[in-house]
């Protein structure tokens, strides 16, 4: 059965604002819990925010009783493999069975910060995969001495850890990684894709799951859905061109360094480019659907980010007026599917 979350995007709210929020959430039913963006800059210097995830957590732990997690952190970076392992493992000991590890192959609007040269996607994904290989053996208590293609550990060794293992998931969009997130890791976070493609890269993530001896059937497809719904369509329609322009860039963003290249990309998007990337209305029916839609498809847990800032009316709205219309045990999608793009985390 799905799950219907939160989105707790803090690269467009203040963390306080959202320490607020997410309770209202889980009081009006979004039981999945919260999908926490980890980002160091806002995609335009618009949305204004990038507080430290990693604060909030600790906070949003105390303040909530749902899971929660990264959606997502990028090792290798501005985070070493070992550093996220230790805040991934203390968050962990602080709330049990709680935590989740969302990771990323990571974007240059947050990694370049630190100066390092910004490699090949390939890279990245190697860099990712080998990262989960050092984090699963920190988080088994072990010392732990690594010298990889990538990363470097010198006789390491986490003494504060859960009873379980914090559970890793993987941001992916192609076949290949999307293998290598079933054989590796603990579930996946799918990225925007039509639903032809989400359907091949689940197939590829059971192949990988199954070769490691997993059941994929117990590993979670999660999916963040951004979303405008505002009153009048004309509201929900300046809110996403002012506060989520990127959500309208159909192409990769991963190589494009600053809020300001982005701002100046945000003046060439209309409103037909949010089409099948963003549900733009102020009809709840209409919003429904969309999220019916993907409860069908079979993912386990959808976060929601509306990307106005009326999240205090989105969250009451939706929880009286949405979230009981949807059938979480979903029902079969007839042939042939209709084409969606969902944009998805970060």
């Amino acid at each position: 059965m799905t799950k219907i979350g939160y989105a707790a995007m803090l690269e467009q709210f203040h963390p306080t604002d959202l320490l607020e929020w997410c309770p209202q959430a889980e009081e009006a039913g979004f039981e999945a819990g919260f999908m926490v963006s980890e980002h160091f800059h806002p995609w335009t210097p618009q949305q204004g925010q990038s507080a430290f995830a990693w604060s909030f957590m600790g906070a949003l732990g105390l303040k909530t009783s749902l899971r929660f997690g990264t959606g997502v952190a990028c090792p290798g970076f501005r985070y070493h493999p070992a550093v996220l392992a230790h805040a991934a493992s203390t968050l962990g000991a602080m709330f049990p069975n709680r935590f989740w590890l969302g990771l990323g192959a990571g974007e240059a609007l947050n990694e370049h910060v630190i100066g390092s040269d910004w490699p090949e996607v390939g890279v990245r994904s190697s860099m990712m995969f080998e990262a989960i290989e050092v984090i699963e053996k920190l988080f088994t208590g072990k010392v732990v001495r690594h010298r990889g293609q990538h990363f470097t550990l010198e006789s390491a060794k986490l003494y504060t850890r859960p009873e379980q293992p914090v559970p890793i998931y993987v941001a992916t969009a192609g076949p290949v990684n999307a293998k290598k997130t079933g054989r590796l890791a603990d579930g996946m976070i799918t990225v925007g894709a039509a639903d032809e493609k989400i359907g091949g890269l689940w197939d590829k993530f059971e192949e990988g799951a199954r070769e490691a001896g997993k059941d994929p059937a117990k590993m979670p497809k999660i999916l963040q859905i951004h979303l405008s719904w505002a009153r009048s369509d004309e509201e929900a329609m300046d809110n996403a061109l002012r506060e989520w322009p990127n959500g309208g860039m159909a192409f990769p963003k991963q190589d494009i360094k600053n809020p300001e290249d982005f701002a100046a990309m945000a003046k060439l998007v209309r409103p037909e480019h949010f089409t099948n990337r963003c549900e733009v209305a102020s009809d709840l029916a209409s919003q429904t659907e969309n999220i019916q839609h993907y409860i069908d498809m079979g993912f386990d847990e959808i976060y929601l980010h509306n990307v106005g800032r009326n999240q205090t009316e989105f969250i009451e709205v939706f929880g009286r007026e949405v979230l009981p219309n949807l059938h979480l045990e979903g029902s079969p999608i007839p042939e042939p599917m209709p084409l969606r793009t969902p944009v998805a985390a970060g």
